[in-house]
């Protein structure tokens, strides 16, 4: 047995790539994508059709440049999604802009565009996940969604009260950041490595993982962002992880099993209380985790340069298209 079907033993394995290639290779049971990984698979020429096909529906629908870049990325997002969900039975978790974030109203607009798009390719919402920043705006955006039958992925997730507040949003699927949480504290240590067995990532996830657990809550936990398979065993047991196709290919290549480390009936030796966050609160609380409000910050910093990036090779797909 290698390390990864042991591993889907007890978690459903995500693959976190755009490479529907490498999806099809590793038989995950989802897949999430975000702006720098679909910048990447639009490069390789096995995708041309698809950047081809959404810069041709962005020049149609006409409008300012910005206009048609912001088009065609909402376009390609949601052809590469489809593609995707032809070698997954599972769901494709796709990205609303992080330039987003703190706007409730602008955020559910964007998600209920690419919903409709992805059914109007013939995708039933259920294998759809949408992706939203953990901010309180976005929270308070992805509980309103929920309501309305489109799914949620809760994203950029360092914090003990964006989890709490997650769930009492009854969001379906939160993605702390195991690797930049490590990251985080590897620097504030001087660069050191920490021992696996202390590592904050994976200590922040099983809190929250527990907490989930022993107070009935149906939000789902699926780590993200690992630096190495270390992380990933430990986190055994989460309900979803979402794995690099270099991290898979590790996991697929080595033999032996993995030990649950996650379990329902081990959850309610928790020692957190339950805990009701008003806005207030919930500002407060995220503020005092000085790691949590910083690594939030940076990565809507890093999701928006991203985006940029990809909008600046939308302008070009369909600048090429309008200047015939």
């Amino acid at each position: 047995m290698t390390l990864l079907e042991s591993l889907k033993r007890y978690t459903t394995v995500v693959a976190d790539t755009g490479d529907i290639d490498a999806i099809a290779r590793h038989r995950p049971q989802d897949a999430t994508t975000n702006p720098s990984l679909l910048y990447h698979a639009a490069q390789m020429p096995a995708y041309q059709h698809l950047v081809d096909e959404a810069a041709g529906v962005a020049a149609e629908h006409g409008g300012s440049q910005e206009e048609m870049a912001e088009e065609f990325i909402d376009r390609l997002f949601v052809l590469f999604g489809c593609e995707i969900l032809k070698v997954i039975p599972g769901r494709v978790s796709t990205e609303v802009a992080a330039r987003l974030s703190f706007d409730t109203e602008a955020t559910i607009a964007k998600a209920c565009k690419l919903i409709a798009l992805y059914e109007a390719k013939g995708i039933a919402r259920e294998r759809i996940l949408i992706k939203i920043a953990s901010t309180w705006e976005g929270i308070r955006a992805a509980e309103q969604l929920e309501k309305e039958g489109i799914h949620c992925n809760l994203t950029l997730l360092f914090s003990f009260a964006q989890a709490v507040a997650c769930a009492e949003a009854g969001v379906t699927l939160i993605s702390p950041f195991v690797g930049r949480i490590y990251d985080w504290y590897k620097k504030e240590h001087g660069g050191a490595e920490i021992p696996p067995d202390q590592d904050p990532g994976v200590a922040s996830v099983t809190r929250i993982y527990n907490y989930y657990k022993k107070f009935g809550y149906k939000t789902q936990v699926m780590g993200a962002s690992f630096r190495n398979i270390n992380q990933i065993i430990r986190l055994a047991g989460a309900d979803l992880l979402t794995i690099s196709p270099e991290l898979l290919d590790q996991l697929e290549q080595t033999e032996g099993v993995i030990n649950r480390a996650l379990d329902p009936e081990t959850a309610n030796t928790s020692t957190d209380i339950r805990l009701h966050l008003d806005e207030k609160t919930f500002r407060w609380m995220h503020n005092e985790d000085a790691m949590g409000t910083e690594k939030l910050a940076e990565g809507i910093r890093k999701f928006n340069a991203d985006a940029r990036r990809l909008q600046e090779y939308a302008s070009t797909q369909v600048g090429s298209l309008t200047s015939c």
